[in-house]
C-alpha cells in the first residue's frame, strides 16, 4: 500500500526547458494517477512550469524492400513466439514474462563478467561524474530462467529505475544512493536489491554479489512478492524485428558504408566496438582488450548497436548524477556494417516507450539478435568515433 500511496502523491513539474531536450536539474513532482508521471528526476526545491506534452503523431509503418518482412508470432513455429525484446524465438510458455534488468559493475576490478551473454539488451551509461566518468551496464533479459551466474551486481541510479520501468522489467541491484528511493516505493518499479548470492573469488566484497539461478528460482519464480507477468504499466514491445535484413527494409535516406571500430566516449575504460563482418557482430571491447565471460570465454558480441545522445544532470558534488531521457534528441543506428542517423523521442511519462525512428520519420527496424544502447553524454557526443 504505501508503494501506491507514494505513486498518487508524486507527479512531474516538467519546464519547457526539458520538452526541448535541454539540460534541468530539479523537477517538482505533483499528480492525482495511480501511475507515475516521472521521466526526470524527483524532486527539487523549485517548482517548474507544467508543460502539456505534444500529440505524437503515429510513425509511418517501415517500407518494405524486397523479400523483406517484420517478424509475427503468427509466422513462428508452435509452442514457440518472437522475443520482444531481441526477435530471437522462446517458448511460448514465457511469452508474457517480465525481464529483468540487473546492474553489474563495469569497474575493471569487477572482471571478469559473467552471464552477459544471455542478454537481450545491454545499456552502457555513465555511473558518476567522479572517476573518470566510470559507466556501469544494465542488463536486460527476458528468459532469465537460463541464467545461472550474473554480475557481479552493483547500486542503480535513478536513470536505471526509468528504465526499468519502461521496459516493465524487474530492477536488480545492490542499494543505491537515497535519490532512487522515491522512485522504488513506486507501484511501476519492482526490485529486488542485496538479497542475491556471495561467491569468494579473492576481490573486496563489493565485488562477489552475483544473480544466480537459485536467487531467481526463489525470489522471482516460486515467490509472489512480484508479478513475474507483464502487468498494467506495460506499454508494449520497444522494437520491431526483421526476418531478413533490416537495413534492406528501413526507408533509410543515408548510411555510412564499412563501419569497422566504435570508439565511445566513455574515458574510464575506453569501450569499443568491433565489427567481426565474419558474423555480422559488433564485438565489445574495454579496458584495451574483448570483453570474455568468465566461464564460457565467450565475448560479448551485439547484433545491434543504437547510440542515444542525452545530457545529464547531477544531484550533487560527489559525482552522482542522471541522464535526461524524457523528451528527443539524436543518434544512430549500426548494424551489418553500416551507419544510419536516428532520431529518439520518449514521452514524458516514466514508463512511456523511447523510440528510435530513421531519417524519414519511421520507426527502425532492427535484425534479431541482442542489442547494445550506448546513452552517451551529449558533450563528449562530437569526440565518439565511428569508422
Amino acid at each position: 500500500m504505501m508503494k501506491k500511496l507514494v505513486s498518487v502523491m508524486l507527479c512531474l513539474g516538467l519546464s519547457a526547458c526539458l520538452l526541448a531536450g535541454c539540460s534541468s536539474d530539479k523537477a517538482d513532482v505533483a499528480d492525482d494517477s495511480a501511475s507515475s508521471t516521472i521521466a526526470q528526476p524527483i524532486g527539487g526545491e523549485t517548482e517548474s512550469p507544467v508543460v502539456e506534452e505534444p500529440a505524437a503523431e503515429e510513425p509511418e509503418e517501415p517500407t518494405p524492400s524486397g523479400d523483406f518482412k517484420i517478424l509475427d508470432n503468427a509466422d513462428a513455429p508452435e509452442g514457440f513466439v518472437y522475443n520482444e525484446l531481441s526477435g530471437r524465438l522462446i517458448d511460448a510458455s514465457i511469452e508474457n514474462q517480465r525481464p529483468i534488468a540487473a546492474m553489474v559493475d563495469n569497474e575493471k576490478t569487477a572482471l571478469d563478467h559473467f552471464g552477459l551473454n544471455d542478454a537481450d539488451v545491454i545499456y552502457e551509461m555513465v555511473n558518476s561524474l567522479e572517476n573518470n566518468r566510470v559507466t556501469r551496464l544494465m542488463v536486460i533479459i527476458k528468459d532469465w530462467d537460463k541464467v545461472e551466474r550474473l554480475g557481479s551486481v552493483r547500486s542503480a541510479r535513478t536513470t536505471n529505475c526509468m528504465l526499468a520501468a519502461e521496459w516493465n522489467a524487474v530492477l536488480l541491484h545492490d542499494g543505491g544512493p537515497f535519490y532512487i528511493n522515491d522512485y522504488i516505493k513506486l507501484d511501476s518499479i519492482d526490485n529486488l536489491s542485496g538479497v542475491f548470492a556471495r561467491i569468494k573469488n579473492g576481490k573486496p566484497v563489493e565485488f562477489t554479489e552475483y544473480v544466480t539461478h537459485d536467487d531467481l528460482v526463489k525470489y522471482l519464480k516460486n515467490s509472489t512478492a512480484i508479478d513475474t507477468e507483464y502487468n498494467s504499466y506495460y506499454t508494449g514491445p520497444h522494437f520491431k524485428f526483421s526476418e531478413s535484413n533490416a537495413m534492406e527494409g528501413n526507408t533509410y535516406s543515408s548510411e555510412k558504408d564499412a563501419v569497422g571500430t566504435i570508439a565511445l566516449p566513455f574515458p574510464h575504460n575506453a569501450s569499443e566496438l568491433h565489427y567481426n563482418a565474419d558474423e555480422n557482430m559488433y564485438e565489445y571491447y574495454e579496458y584495451g582488450a574483448a570483453h570474455v565471460d568468465g566461464e564460457t570465454g565467450e565475448v560479448l558480441k551485439f547484433r545491434n548497436v543504437i547510440l542515444q545522445r542525452a545530457s545529464m544532470g547531477k544531484y550533487d558534488d560527489n559525482g552522482y548524477m542522471y541522464y535526461n531521457i524524457g523528451g528527443s534528441g539524436e543518434g544512430y543506428y549500426i548494424t551489418d556494417g553500416k551507419c544510419v542517423p536516428i532520431t529518439w523521442n520518449k514521452p514524458l511519462n516514466l514508463e512511456g516507450n523511447t523510440v528510435y525512428l530513421d531519417s524519414n520519420g519511421n520507426e527502425i527496424v532492427l535484425n534479431a539478435g541482442t542489442t547494445y544502447i550506448g546513452l552517451i553524454p551529449d558533450d563528449t557526443w562530437s569526440t565518439m568515433v565511428i569508422k
